[in-house]
């Protein structure tokens, strides 16, 4: 079940446009700050309108200009990953994983709620989390609360998973092991991933395909 992406949104200084098509795979886009990386993604989630264009997961539309669909972001099943994690600091870890389930059920009408519950629990242990989960996020490293974040997205089980500079706040000796832990997960994932990059080292380690990104075009 692929991603296929063509949008336009005119910003104050140029204009998006680009083309991304791709299956289960990780797709790394590399551009300078205000290169519209982020855009691109915000237009993805349903978190931005485009301007024209088509935004769709297999045959399911998610944004079609033409046809006037525009799915709103809760409904579209897209992991986000913001690059500052955006975890709620006033509930526990495990209260952070589990808001990604609050609108789940439209997508797995069959399961329970029971079964939601063991599905989280299944991430936070596979992440290496589930010690922390009585833990408030101003009481974890870095990593952990990449991890942490990485959980709340993955529990929904999405359809695409799109990741804004994961690793940018991490140190060095923390990203090494990140990287590590990073590369064994993403084989779990088998789904459409994108993620956002300025750190070309990231690039070679994790990419599939990759595209660079000027002023809103692929260069």
């Amino acid at each position: 079940m692929g991603l296929y992406c063509n949008i336009r949104k005119t910003l104050d200084h140029f204009t998006l446009d680009v083309e991304i098509s791709m299956e289960n795979e990780l797709l790394v886009i590399e551009g300078a700050s205000g290169a519209g990386k982020t855009t691109i993604l915000n237009c993805i989630a349903g978190i931005r309108k485009p301007d024209d264009g088509l935004i769709k997961i297999g045959d399911r539309i998610l944004f079609s200009h033409e046809k006037k669909i525009n799915i709103s972001a809760e409904k579209r099943n897209i992991g986000y990953l913001f690059q500052n994690y955006a975890l709620f600091p006033n509930i526990t870890v495990k209260n952070n994983v589990l808001y990604g389930l609050k609108n789940k059920k439209e997508f797995h009408q069959k399961e329970t709620k029971a079964e939601l519950l063991e599905y989280a629990d299944y991430m936070m242990e596979t992440l290496g989390i589930m010690h922390l989960a009585k833990k408030r996020p101003n009481r974890i490293s870095g990593g952990e609360k990449q991890r942490v974040a990485l959980a709340r997205a993955m529990v929904t089980k999405p359809s695409l998973m799109l990741l804004d500079e994961p690793f940018s706040a991490l140190d060095e000796n923390t990203k090494e092991r990140i990287y590590e832990e990073f590369q064994d997960f993403k084989e779990t994932l088998k789904i459409p991933t994108i993620l956002i990059t300025h750190n070309h080292r990231e690039s070679e380690l994790f990419a599939d395909k990759n595209i660079n990104l000027m002023e809103g075009k692929v260069i």
